[in-house]
Formats: structure tokens, C-alpha cells, sequence
């Protein structure tokens, strides 16, 4: 169920400093939950599938495995940070909310599109973000395709 944010008169778009410095927060996020996610890939291999060290990685279907677990996982957190509260833990640092245009915390559909577009954006040698820089109301191509927007909050705003 999306939820009504509040203050909405106070928030302004989102600049490219900001947005990087959250995505650097994050990412630091990421790296940890991808280490537990491979760990508990190779304790499976080894100990549920039986396979011996020298096998651990060997064979397309264990590194196709681990990369979708790893996606997937990256998925679930800024999915669960996006709906729940409109923010990650990166965001929160640097007072960023992702919202609707209208002010609601986002679908799974929008998260959905804005984790694909953001992974374009980044192959794009980041284009999709610098394009902030372009856009008269500080949109990357996550927030044009998903309909969304990411927003500053006011310091008098603690989550």
C-alpha cells in the first residue's frame, strides 16, 4: 500500500553531488549483503551439493546462479527501502526521498524499473545519472521511466 508523504511543500529536486554521495553509502550496502549472498552460495555448493573446493565456481550453472542471487539481493534492498520509507540507508545520510510525482512512496513496478534503468544507466559510463545535469527538473533516466522523482528533504525532517 503506498503511503502519503508529508511536507511536500518543502523538498526540492535532487542534485548529481547528493545522488552520488547516497550511491556511495549504498554501495557499501551492497558489497555487504553480496559477501553474506556468496557465502551462503559457497556453503551450499559445498556442503548441501557435496562439491568439493576445486568445484566450488567451476560450471556455468553455479556462476549463473550466483549472479541472479546477487541481483535478486541488491533488488530486495533498495526495493524494501524504496517502499517502505521512500529511502535506503545512503539516502537517509544524505536526507533523500524517492517519491512518486505526487508525493506517495513507490510501487514494486516502479522499483523494478528504476533498479533496471539505474543498472542502463551505470553501463552507460553513468550518462543516466549525469544527465541530472541537463534535465531542468534534475531527473535521471531511473526517475523519467519510472515516474518518479528523488527529493531533498529539510533538515528539520529526521527519519
Amino acid at each position: 500500500m503506498q503511503r502519503r508523504f508529508d511536507q511536500l511543500d518543502d523538498v526540492w529536486p535532487t542534485g548529481l553531488g547528493r545522488r552520488l554521495g547516497a550511491m556511495l553509502y549504498d554501495a557499501f550496502l551492497v558489497a555487504a549483503i553480496w559477501i553474506a549472498i556468496a557465502v551462503l552460495h559457497v556453503a551450499f555448493v559445498r556442503y548441501v551439493l557435496g562439491l568439493g573446493p576445486e568445484d566450488v565456481g567451476a560450471g556455468e550453472p553455479q556462476r549463473m546462479t550466483l549472479q541472479l542471487l546477487l541481483l535478486i539481493g541488491a533488488f530486495v534492498f533498495f526495493a524494501f527501502s524504496w517502499m517502505r520509507g521512500g529511502m535506503t540507508l545512503g539516502m537517509q545520510a544524505w536526507r533523500l526521498r524517492v517519491q512518486t510525482l505526487d508525493g506517495r512512496s513507490i510501487t514494486l513496478m516502479q522499483s523494478l524499473v528504476r533498479y533496471v534503468v539505474a543498472w542502463l544507466s551505470l553501463a552507460a559510463f553513468g550518462l543516466g545519472y549525469l544527465w541530472v545535469l541537463f534535465d531542468r527538473q534534475r531527473r535521471s533516466w531511473p526517475d523519467i521511466v519510472s515516474g518518479t522523482q528523488v527529493v531533498v528533504l529539510p533538515k528539520s525532517t529526521r527519519r
